[in-house]
């Protein structure tokens, strides 16, 4: 169990450092939206190569939610992936913070790849960053979250071919951030909105509500479909 979770630990702590840090330090200006898009999916590329063979690369509270709602992870296994999962974040949204300081005209009301919702403040820089309202938000996070959470329990089970899955599952987050980055700037994961926005404060806080709750409904009607067998391959 402890090798899972310093797995999941540093997983996560990869795809934040890496993706957040890829808005943070090159953002629009450099790479653009679709590099941002491919830092994140990139990222889960090589965790889940990486760590994989591990813990089977969740990195991601909804990830693991979705697979004990489908029967696949028991109840303290999950608990503890989360802890591993938010410290890992909270830590990489922490470093990501330490490099971006040491640019001179870096601060906090800059962001760090926090999620957000609703008008884009000027002050703070919290909110959507193409200005969508709540209800869109909510909408496109449960949905891609749903969608992303049954690529990964159909690449992952049994009949399935295991040398793609990683490949999958990351190409699934790209195009889920090239359409949803001006929405949210895309959560999908309750741990990967919680470490930029405990660093942030409290405008980003304020709005994490969101991207806990509606990841893991989306993730919690995946692990039913395949619960329930409907998305579940006839085997033999």
């Amino acid at each position: 169990m402890t090798k899972k979770l310093a797995a999941e630990f540093i997983g996560t702590f990869t795809l934040v450092l890496l993706g957040c840090g890829s808005a943070v330090l090159a953002g629009f200006g450099v790479i653009g939206q679709d590099g941002i898009a491919w830092a994140f999916g990139l990222a889960i590329v090589a965790m889940a190569y990486g760590i994989g063979p591990v813990s089977g690369c969740h990195i991601n509270p909804a990830v693991s939610f979705g697979a004990w709602t489908a029967g696949r992870m028991p109840t303290g296994e999950m608990l503890g992936y989360w802890i591993a999962q938010c410290l890992g974040a909270i830590v990489g949204a922490g470093v990501l913070f330490l490099i971006a300081s040491g640019a001179p005209d870096y601060s906090l009301a800059d962001g760090l790849g926090q999620n957000g919702y609703g008008l884009r403040d000027a002050v703070t820089n919290q909110g959507s960053p193409g200005d969508y309202s709540l209800m869109s938000g909510a909408i496109f996070e449960v949905v891609a979250t749903f969608i992303f959470v049954v690529v990964i329990l159909g690449v992952t089970q049994r009949s399935a071919a295991p040398q793609f899955a990683g490949l999958a599952i990351g190409l699934t987050l790209v195009a889920i951030h090239i359409v949803g980055i001006q929405v949210t700037g895309v959560s999908v994961n309750p741990a990967r909105s919680l470490g930029p926005a405990i660093w942030v404060g409290l405008p980003a806080l304020m709005q994490l509500w969101l991207f806990i709750a509606a990841p893991m409904l989306g993730a919690g009607l995946a692990g039913w479909a395949f619960r329930v067998r409907l998305l579940t391959a006839d085997e033999g």
